[in-house]
């Protein structure tokens, strides 16, 4: 995130929500934006297929065709140029690129975009004024923009479109993705990414190698590595033979689940470290007990790069072990040296010696102030809330001319529908941890699809509760909530639930920069499971 999260509540006057269930996925984010609705009359905007739960919240809902992400954001920035309402003394002296940017949109007028996303052209020109006058405004996103073949085109475009109206730089605007996971931004903060050590510094830099080997001996390869779907690809193919998985589950998390239990299926040594024995772990040949967040020190970094303590509650049970402590071992017999790590306080000393970011962030710091944003360069810094007060890091804002791209897989006379996924607000992720809950579990036993009044009526339901959804790649049998909450010829399914798992379903294309699957769409079509009915 650009922006930290308390400042929804104090600063935000309009937030554009896309791709984002924040009330169920992010409870305590939704919690400082309807604050900031109810005391200070904060304007909400929500962009989404299905009318999730803060939609019903919204001064405007846009419901629209998955997968026209890019179209929608090109419109808006159509109208508020075409309008006047840019920022033009925040585009002269702190951006580039915006006559090229502004060429691709002038086609995506509202009428066009209509055409192409169904929202009704007097809306989305609502919505662009709403936005564009509200300042500060922010743009609030989540899986539902990334999760595309075009989903490195998406985020680009929410850069643009906040460039555009000066809302970047600035408390309570820019742009906000709301990760997925706990820890997901300390993970690549720590170099949990192919391309990158530490603090985002490119393994492909000469100067940055040398920093690395001078500190740790030596390093490993220097070249860009696989991404997590290209690496179970990768031992499908069999070009890789092992796997280490941690705090990871993909026999529930990866596209088209079939082909990734054939491709794990093929590795000559796959190891499970977790905390419960995942899908995945099904398939090890060796599970490493992990230690839960409540039995193990270290620091975690929230989504808006807020970096706070964790400290040991209670013991960790039986042979189980803090991560740290697991491949600090197995380092070590390994043969590798400097891994003699007494704590994680002495780890993240370290990790402030060689992270630029994290330079001045230590654990005595953070038992005075409590938590620091990063980028926090010395042990004098306050930490930085907000990014790119004054300046980007790269000099000026680059703005990129987007064009709309289809999804990589469009419905036809067979797979009539577009099915795409998301969570509930009882059940986290792969259910790993909240399916053992009795009390969670028992809000949301079982998986269901959601299809609206008007498809129940084609797919002949007539009483049925229980239906097939199939796709090219798999079929899966689960309940049937009819709602107009989602829009004819669009059904959703939960990913939480193993017995009908809906990423036996999605598709496995990707995003050709990031790498990131297309959970988000993909055509399926609809059967009634005969005699079981309501």
């Amino acid at each position: 995130m650009t922006n930290s999260i308390p400042e929804f509540e104090t600063d935000t006057n309009c937030f554009l929500i896309m791709g984002s269930n924040t009330s169920e996925g992010h409870p305590l984010i939704a919690s400082r934006i309807m604050a900031a609705k109810e005391q200070r009359g904060a304007k909400i905007i929500v962009i989404d297929p299905r009318k999730t739960q803060i939609a019903h919240l919204a001064d405007i809902y846009l419901p629209f065709r998955p997968g026209t992400d890019a179209a929608v954001l090109n419109g808006l920035m159509n109208v508020i140029i075409s309008e006047g309402l840019e920022d033009k003394a925040f585009i002269t002296e702190r951006t580039e690129g915006y006559d090229e940017m502004k060429a691709a949109v002038a086609p995506y007028t509202p009428e066009r975009v209509e055409e192409i996303s169904t929202i009704p052209a007097d809306k989305l020109r609502a919505v662009a004024r709403l936005y564009a006058q509200s300042k500060p405004s922010a743009i609030v996103y989540a899986m539902g923009i990334t999760q595309h073949t075009t989903g490195t085109d998406n985020v680009k475009s929410c850069a643009n479109l906040a460039m555009l109206t000066g809302n970047m730089g600035v408390a309570g605007g820019g742009v906000n993705p709301l990760r997925g996971q706990n820890n997901v931004q300390g993970a690549c903060d720590m170099g949990g990414l192919p391309n990158v050590y530490p603090g985002y510094q490119a393994v492909t830099v000469p100067e940055v190698q040398k920093k690395f080997q001078d500190a740790w001996g030596s390093t490993s390869g220097t070249k860009v590595g696989l991404t997590v779907t290209e690496m179970v690809n990768a031992v499908g193919d069999g070009k890789l033979r092992g796997l280490y998985v941690m705090g990871e589950n993909p026999m529930m998390a990866d596209p088209d689940l079939n082909h990734a239990y054939h491709c794990l299926e093929q590795a000559e040594f796959l190891v499970v470290q977790d905390i419960f024995p995942t899908e995945t772990a099904q398939l090890a040949h060796v599970i490493l007990p992990g230690a839960a967040f409540v039995e193990k020190d270290g620091t975690f970094t929230a989504t808006d790069r807020r970096v706070q303590r964790v400290r040991k509650a209670v013991e960790p049970p039986g042979e189980a072990r803090a991560d740290w402590e697991i491949l600090c071992q197995l380092a070590k017999r390994l043969g590798a040296s400097g891994f003699d790590f007494a704590s994680p306080k002495e780890i993240m000393a370290e990790i402030a010696k060689l992270t630029p970011s994290y330079a001045g962030i230590s654990y005595e710091r953070l038992e005075e102030l409590g938590f620091l944003h990063w980028p926090c360069p010395s042990p004098d810094h306050p930490g930085t809330p907000y990014l790119h007060k004054g300046k980007f890091p790269r000099g000026l804002g680059h703005f990129h001319a987007i064009e709309f791209k289809e999804p990589a897989e469009l419905t036809d006379e067979e797979y009539p529908y577009t099915l795409t996924t998301g969570r509930l607000m009882f059940h986290f992720h792969t259910g790993t941890m909240t399916r053992r809950s009795q009390k969670l579990d028992q809000e949301v036993q079982q998986a269901y699809v959601e299809i609206h009044p008007d498809d129940a009526a084609k797919i002949k339901l007539n009483g049925n509760k229980r239906v097939t959804v199939a796709s090219r790649r798999g079929q899966i049998e689960l309940d049937v909530r009819i709602t107009k909450r989602i829009k004819p010829g669009i059904v959703f399914i939960p990913f939480h639930f193993a017995e009908a798992a809906a990423n036996a379903l999605t598709n496995a294309a990707i995003d050709p920069v990031a790498k990131i699957p297309e959970y988000k769409v993909c055509a399926v079509k609809i059967e009634a499971v005969q005699g079981v009915r309501a």
